[in-house]
């Protein structure tokens, strides 16, 4: 199982920005983006480097510390008793509840947002955008998943079904896509959807700190950190002073969180914006 999950997820995730790369093209939301190729180039080769880095250095370090929870009975998912199916979706609720804690804590702590402020550099938001995370912000989200995959007790399969199902979703949700109005609706009730995330990358700072969610849209709502804008059109998306040579290449992306000038958020709101 672990071997087809371990294949299954790139594959999902080619075919997912594949099919996301041709609908932006057919039905964008945000007209006149030119150099899609490059700027999604970019973004991809980001991902790759950062799916390399993670694998080479914490694959190991993953099923060391799911086997020793296994092997110990540890972790909530052991305490409660659940296995199976239900085994399954609990260890994904809880985990996408931890990813919406850690994506919050990256916004609230400097030194987290100095990386993480690379993801929200990009004012050409696509599904490329959702593989665009510096390495530094990797490699310090897969250093604290070392702590929570134990405490949640956690199998190496399951963190496989859940990030197999998490990158189509952030794909999705980071997508330039002219999504109706009334479909977003209704999906939002349960998922991410790119009504609710684009939101999240505007450069007005009350905005850029709302939508914090990964998968499931309900913790948005649970944890009051839930908001909307009436026109997407008039957000204003990225972050201020970001030219763009300092985010549009991938030695820039690279080198942007060691920059003095880092570009930040807007905290007074615009004459626009539908807020």
């Amino acid at each position: 199982m672990i071997e087809s999950l371990t294949t299954f997820k790139p594959l999902a995730a080619t075919v997912a920005l594949a099919l996301m790369w041709l609908i932006e093209g057919l039905i964008p939301m945000f007209e006149g983006r030119r150099e899609r190729v490059r700027h999604d180039a970019s973004n991809v080769a980001l991902g790759i480097l950062n799916a390399l880095v993670a694998s080479l250095l914490f694959a190991g370090a993953t099923l060391l510390a799911t086997e020793w929870a296994r092997a110990n009975s540890f972790g909530v998912l052991h305490w409660v008793g659940l296995t199976g199916v239900w085994g399954f979706v609990l260890a994904f609720v809880l985990f996408d509840c931890w990813q919406y804690f850690w994506h919050r804590l990256n916004h609230r702590v400097p030194f987290l947002w100095r990386f993480h402020a690379v993801h929200h550099a990009d004012r050409e938001l696509s599904a490329s955008s959702g593989l665009r995370f510096h390495t530094g912000e990797i490699v310090l989200s897969s250093i604290a998943r070392l702590a929570v995959l134990p405490l949640l007790g956690m199998t190496v399969a399951q963190v496989l079904v859940y990030e197999a199902v998490l990158l189509p979703v952030i794909l999705f949700h980071h997508g330039n896509v002219g999504v109706p109005r009334r479909a977003d609706r209704w999906l939002r009730w349960l998922i991410v959807t790119p009504w609710m995330h684009w939101v999240h990358h505007s450069d007005y700072q009350p905005e850029t700190d709302s939508n914090y969610s990964s998968v499931f849209s309900f913790w948005d709502r649970i944890f009051r950190s839930f908001r909307l804008v009436r026109d997407p059109k008039k957000l204003t998306l990225g972050l201020e002073d970001m030219e763009r040579g300092d985010w549009a290449t991938l030695p820039g992306m690279v080198a942007m969180p060691f920059r003095k000038r880092r570009g930040g958020r807007r905290r007074e709101s615009g004459a626009g914006g539908g807020r």
